[in-house]
């Protein structure tokens, strides 16, 4: 059976995660003592246009400017009708400093670079995600497929969305009839409609919409049909959850329990020493090879060793089945790692091209359970 398991007893940090059986598939921790900025939502100000890099810096309110490409500003902030632009877009002509605009945090500060930024900004409900500035994106999560896409589509056509809008249909939206889909869609229109009128009423830069905290978010988009039971092991934790599954999907309330064992939840279900392996170089394989990742700034690199790997009649079965192990355990570690961006994967040399589309499918495969857009 699939858990979420969430352990909030500390003080520093909160850690959330997807477990099926003993396994751990996928991991949230959030600091309790770093404020969380990704995915927030901020009435800010053009300091900088750089043609060069074709980008503003933008003043939001962090510890540094964030960085907004112009890729990522939307017409309604041009100071030219699209109508009127000829030829490639010049950055410099389209938007002046000291321009207000909202922004939101697609990517957090890190090291010495400031948060990437986007005008674009998108808000998650329960069954849906609403694009209020971005009519031409939206349609039904790539993960839906066949007759299910199909149903969805048709209560998709029957939704009253507002035409400079988009929305997808997320997973969790299988099996949701329109009526529950513009429930959810109506509540993310108030919320915009909040953020707009925030954003009229306050000077930049200004905190408009804060995201969920980590227990909420967790519960948002992961809570489906298939997770058996959520466990907290602090009455607070459980309050929390508690009162957002009540409001939002009452049907799965009785999921929700308070875990009050005297082992600790993780050691419970003996994952402490899977999440060890989140932040090793090295990573074993069960038939005895062996992950390395390296970090570095422009990418992620993985390579793969087959060490002391014997399962197979010959060198080329060796390497096919311990490249099929490493594809599946590769998916797990992005996401226990939270790793994006580029990544650079050495696999095992095999000359046949079988079994080549063997592991390009195994990745494909193990990517599907992945939030992440994968490119």
């Amino acid at each position: 059976m699939k858990r979420m398991l969430i352990n909030a007893t500390h003080s520093e940090e909160l850690r959330v995660a997807l477990v099926d059986g003993q396994k751990l598939y996928d991991l949230d921790i959030e600091s309790r003592t770093r404020e969380q900025k990704k995915s927030n939502i901020y009435k800010a100000r053009i300091t900088r246009v750089e043609p060069s890099l074709e980008a503003a810096f933008v003043d939001y309110g962090g510890n540094r400017h964030g960085f907004l490409p112009l890729k990522e500003i939307s017409r309604e902030y041009f100071s030219i009708p699209p109508s009127k632009i000829k030829g490639r877009i010049n950055i410099k002509e389209v938007v002046k400093e000291g321009l207000e605009i909202v922004v939101q945090v697609d990517k957090e500060e890190r090291g010495n670079k400031g948060a990437a930024l986007t005008t674009f900004y998108s808000l998650a409900g329960r069954y849906m995600v609403l694009m209020p500035n971005n009519p031409r994106a939206g349609g039904i999560s790539k993960r839906i497929e066949g007759e299910e896409r199909d149903e969805l589509k048709e209560a998709l056509a029957s939704l009253d969305i507002p035409n400079n809008m988009g929305v997808i249909v997320r997973t969790a939206g299988l099996g949701r009839g329109a009526k529950e889909l513009q429930w959810d869609l109506n509540y993310l229109l108030q919320l915009n409609e909040a953020i707009g009128n925030a954003s009229k009423s306050n000077k930049s830069p200004f905190l408009i919409y804060q995201e969920s905290d980590v227990i909420t978010r967790a519960v948002r988009d992961n809570l489906r049909d298939d997770v058996g039971e959520i466990l907290l092991d602090t009455e607070e934790a459980q309050k929390q959850a508690t009162e957002f599954v009540e409001k939002v999907m009452p049907q799965y309330t009785n999921r929700i329990k308070l875990y009050d064992s005297d082992v600790p939840l993780f050691n419970r279900y003996q994952i402490e020493r899977q999440i060890e392996t989140a932040f090793q170089r090295e990573v074993r394989l069960p038939s005895g090879g062996s992950l390395v990742v390296d970090p570095t700034e422009a990418l992620v690199s993985v390579d793969i060793n087959s060490a002391k790997a014997t399962r197979g009649s010959d060198i080329e079965e060796t390497a096919l089945n311990t490249n099929l192990e490493a594809a599946d355990e590769i998916c797990r570690q992005l996401r226990l790692r939270d790793i994006g961006g580029l990544i650079v994967i050495d696999f095992i040399d095999m000359t046949s091209v079988k079994n080549q589309r063997a592991v390009e499918n195994r990745m494909r495969d193990a990517l599907q359970v992945d939030r992440a857009r994968v490119q």
